[in-house]
Order: structure tokens, then C-alpha cells, then sequence
């Protein structure tokens, strides 16, 4: 009888559930190809869900997400769907709250066949990941906002040790990781602005006694403008960073840049019990409809779920299935056989969805 995995399908708003077809489609490719099973429950929650119902995260729906093995997401959040304080319905925020999940990772590369923006060759090279605390930071604020009447209003940074301890011990560990898969030393760059703030400061000092537990890893630390400098300019010498949560949330799409953009970012949410897996990119409603989504970011998050149960469970399989759509991508790109419409390209959702299938049933 084969293995069987609870999934909570969350597509949201846009071209959220777009891609998430175009991941379904791909896994279920993949459950013939490793005997498994995903069993993918699509759940309600989004912006759109707000303005239809008044709830936009329903309480069955976390639930849900509560007892799967794992939580698959779209995008969710749309510009003129706002709150009483003005902002977004964004539920993937209480989600990340709800389940702890501090460590927002995304990994960033190219891939060969497709432009990137940098001219210089060594951009071929990038491959890094930025790990981002994800449940505190300047975040912290969200909801707690202090309003002056109509002169003034404070949002407050959180720093903690064990937030700042643990995210730093992700990074780490993960550093080892890719040291001993890609066979070169590891490297964890500290994200900052330790000459300004004492909040980045503790950040800092937390990092180093972090650092001097992985002597196997280098450790350096940067400010967050002159890193902002470097990832543009030499985004090729970095492996993994490490950051507070809003310098994160802004150089994690500057990073996607560097590779053709939010398409092409994948990205997971991980705590110590749970993992939420998304593409980086938004909802996208001015081609929501259109079949131009790229759904490769939803497929390589779909690819990271595999690797993240895989590695909660023991079983291999779904390691397997992982490398299965990361070389179909690769294949598809490098073959010349696809390219996105950002690319320069003409191959919207369908075509990519289905020549990633079709790579996945060749191999």
C-alpha cells in the first residue's frame, strides 16, 4: 500500500489558483513516478473569500492546514480589498503567526537557457538562498500600530534572542547542507544595520555567538544598503543569507530580480512543526485570466514541499520526486523549449505546466 500525504491546498486570490493547477498537474505526475500519494485538499481563504464571506482565513480551513502534512499556497491579497486600518487581507501573515513559522526561505538561481539581467557572465553562477526571521522584526508592528490622531504613528521592531537564535541556526545548518551537496565551503552572511539601531546591533551579536557554534562555516556580516549594492553586484560570491524580517521581505524580491524576477522565485515558510511552501510572486490580477502566469515558482515551491517531507519523514521518495521537477525544469528551460512571456518569450501557464509534465513522465 502506498505512503499517502495530507496536503492543504490553499490556491487564494489572482493567479493563485492558476499556478496551483499547473502544480497539481505536476504532481500528480509525480505520485506515479515515486508511488505516493498527495492527497490535495483545496481549502478556501484570501481577499476574495473576505469580500464574499467577511472571513478571509475560515476556521475550518485552519483546521485543516492544522492536521495536513504539509500547506501548499497561491497568492492571496488583492489592491483594493483592505482592512479598517487600510491594509491588505494578506492571511498568509496569521498563518505564518498561528503555525510559528519563523524561517522564511528563499532560494534563488539561474537557470541555463534564460536570460538574466546582469551582464556580467558570472551571473550564471548565482545560487544562494535568504533565510528571513519571519514572525517578528518590524512585522512585529503589524496590528499594533500606535496612531496619534492625525500627526503621528509608531510601528514597533521586536528583536528577540531565541527568535534571533533559531533563525540563525537555520541558516547555519542549512550552509551545511549545501556545503556537503554542492561540495564547496559554506557561507552565512549576517543582514543588518548594526550602526544604527540597537535592535540590529543584538541581531548582530546574537549572530556571532551563533556562528562560533558552525566553525565549519564562514560568517560575515553586512549592512542592508551596501548588501543591497553587492547582490546586485557580485550576487554570484554569496551562499546563504540571514536577516531581519523586513530587510528580508525586500531584498528576497531584489534577489529574484537578479534571476528574471518573482516567477521564478520559489519559496517556503518553515517552523519547527510545520511548512507553508508558495511562489514568492503576488496575486498578479492585471494578467489574472490571461494563461500568461509562469508557474515555475509554484512548481519549484512544490518541489521544496517534496524535499521538506521528505526530510520530516525519512522517505526518500518524495526527495526523489523533488529532483524529478527540478530537472524537469531545468530540462525545459535549457532545451530552449519553453519561455516565459517575461522572458522575451511566448509560453504562458499552459505550455509550461505541460512541458514540465511531459519532462517528469520522460525520466
Amino acid at each position: 500500500m502506498e505512503k499517502s500525504f495530507q496536503i492543504a491546498v490553499l490556491p487564494g486570490d489572482g493567479i493563485g489558483p492558476e499556478v496551483m493547477h499547473a502544480a497539481q498537474a505536476v504532481l500528480e505526475t509525480v505520485e506515479l513516478r515515486i508511488g505516493r500519494s498527495l492527497q490535495m485538499e483545496w481549502l478556501p481563504a484570501g481577499a476574495q473569500h473576505y469580500l464574499d464571506s467577511g472571513v478571509a482565513l475560515p476556521d475550518e480551513t485552519l483546521r485543516q492546514c492544522e492536521s495536513a502534512d504539509a500547506i501548499l499556497f497561491g497568492a492571496m491579497g488583492l489592491p483594493h480589498v483592505r482592512g479598517a486600518d487600510g491594509t491588505e487581507i494578506i492571511p498568509q501573515l496569521d498563518l505564518r503567526m498561528h503555525f510559528d513559522l519563523y524561517a522564511g526561505v528563499r532560494p534563488i538561481r539561474t537557470f541555463k537557457g534564460l536570460p538574466t539581467p546582469l551582464s556580467n557572465p558570472k551571473a550564471e553562477q548565482i545560487d544562494l538562498v535568504l533565510v528571513r526571521e519571519s514572525t517578528e522584526g518590524l512585522f512585529y508592528a503589524r496590528g499594533r500600530g500606535d496612531v496619534r490622531g492625525d500627526d503621528e504613528v509608531f510601528d514597533t521592531m521586536r528583536i528577540t534572542r531565541k527568535g534571533t537564535e533559531r533563525i540563525c541556526e537555520f541558516a547555519f545548518k542549512l550552509a551545511e547542507e549545501r556545503a556537503q551537496r554542492l561540495s564547496r565551503p559554506g557561507r552565512v552572511t549576517n543582514i543588518d544595520k548594526a550602526n544604527v539601531f540597537a535592535s540590529m546591533a543584538f541581531f548582530r551579536k546574537v549572530f556571532e555567538e551563533v556562528a562560533g557554534r558552525h566553525a565549519e562555516v564562514s560568517a560575515d556580516s553586512g549592512y542592508v544598503d551596501a548588501m543591497a549594492l553587492n547582490l546586485v553586484m557580485k550576487p554570484w560570491t554569496y551562499d546563504v543569507l540571514v536577516t531581519e524580517n523586513m530587510f528580508g521581505d525586500i531584498l528576497s524580491d531584489l534577489i529574484a530580480a537578479l534571476v528574471g524576477g518573482m516567477g521564478m522565485a520559489p519559496s517556503g515558510d518553515i517552523g519547527d512543526k510545520h511548512g507553508l511552501f508558495q511562489p514568492a510572486h503576488g496575486t498578479a490580477p492585471d494578467i489574472t485570466g490571461q494563461g500568461k502566469a509562469n508557474p515555475t515558482a509554484m512548481l519549484l515551491s512544490a518541489a521544496m514541499m517534496l524535499e521538506w517531507l521528505a526530510m520530516r519523514s525519512g522517505d526518500t521518495a518524495l526527495s526523489d520526486g523533488a529532483k524529478l521537477i527540478e530537472r524537469a525544469v531545468e530540462q525545459v528551460f535549457a532545451s530552449q523549449q519553453v519561455r516565459p512571456i517575461e522572458f522575451g518569450g511566448t509560453h504562458g501557464t499552459a505550455a509550461i505546466t505541460e512541458a514540465v509534465v511531459a519532462a517528469v513522465r520522460a525520466r
